[in-house]
């Protein structure tokens, strides 16, 4: 009976993970228990207490969630968007609901955490022990030549939760320098180590835009540098950059190994192919570059 149980953990997880991807896209729908129960092939008399035990997490809440978590990112990152929109957009009726909602999720009200959000409190409270995916089972790789990129980098330093105050820091100079996205400057991030493994305090990033000359003194701290040019493996995470990690270690754990390459002296780099925070995280594209020999 044990074997059993234990063999359809994995198809229970895949039936899971269908249902978060149906959820990522379409979170301004009505997604009712039929819908979703018939998504994960469950009897929707069970889904409820299945999703929960895969999930840690009741099926309402998660959707509540996710519609909270992307409507925080507006917030902070889009601050001409009204608050009743981003409300409304959320599925809540009215934003005193919504605020309610909002402050029991992350522990500030909307009004609040856009003036000033407590990145650092959101990182912990945001997190959801979800089942692993297997979309990066069948990740297609190539390897690639590719040219030296002079960027503006702002380095972060320190936890991981509190990247975000260092990403609204870097947009912020990104403006006053017109050295924004629509200007056709391509976006990188460079983690030096990772995240999972390494103290916070030690934790090292960098966010950075191509730029077309050496940046001028800044009182933002941004400075010059340069993602070297090589040879690349390059593969696409398509989704919620939440779990980009899934990618990067299927490409050391999965595909390095077969490839017979040998990695050279500089850290696996993403490219953002868009930014906007009004994207649905199922849109959202990011091109891993994995420096090699």
């Amino acid at each position: 009976m044990e074997t059993t149980t234990r063999s359809k953990e994995p198809v229970y997880a895949r039936r899971i993970n269908r249902v978060l991807d149906y959820i990522d896209k379409h979170l301004d729908e009505e997604l009712t228990i039929d819908v979703l129960s018939d998504v994960a092939n469950f009897s929707k008399f069970h889904f409820h207490r299945q999703f929960s035990q895969n999930c840690g997490i009741s099926l309402s809440r998660y959707v509540q969630f996710m519609r909270l978590k992307r409507a925080s990112y507006r917030l902070a990152f889009n601050p001409t968007a009204p608050i009743i929109d981003v409300a409304l957009d959320s599925g809540f009726e009215n934003p005193e609901s919504f605020s309610r909602a909002f402050k029991a999720a992350f522990g500030q009200t909307p009004s609040a955490f856009r003036k000033t959000p407590d990145w650092a409190s959101w990182s912990v409270r945001s997190r959801i022990s979800l089942p692993p995916s297997e979309r990066t089972k069948d990740m297609d790789v190539k390897i690639i030549d590719v040219e030296p990129i002079l960027v503006a980098a702002l380095e972060h330093r320190g936890a991981p939760a509190l990247l975000n105050d260092s990403v609204q820091r870097f947009i912020a100079w990104r403006k006053s320098s017109g050295l924004s996205p629509v200007s056709q400057c391509e976006t990188y991030g460079v983690p030096y180590n990772d995240p999972n493994a390494t103290p916070p305090e030690e934790f090292r990033f960098d966010i950075c835009a191509s730029a077309p000359a050496p940046v001028p003194a800044n009182e933002h701290g941004v400075v010059t540098k340069t993602i070297p040019g090589g040879r690349c493996a390059m593969t696409v995470h398509a989704g919620s950059r939440d779990r980009i990690d899934e990618s990067v270690y299927a490409l050391y754990r999965d595909w390095l190994p077969d490839s017979g390459e040998e990695l050279r002296d500089f850290p696996v780099y993403f490219h953002y192919l868009n930014l906007d925070h009004d994207t649905p995280e199922h849109r959202h594209l990011t091109e891993i570059y994995l420096p090699l020999k």
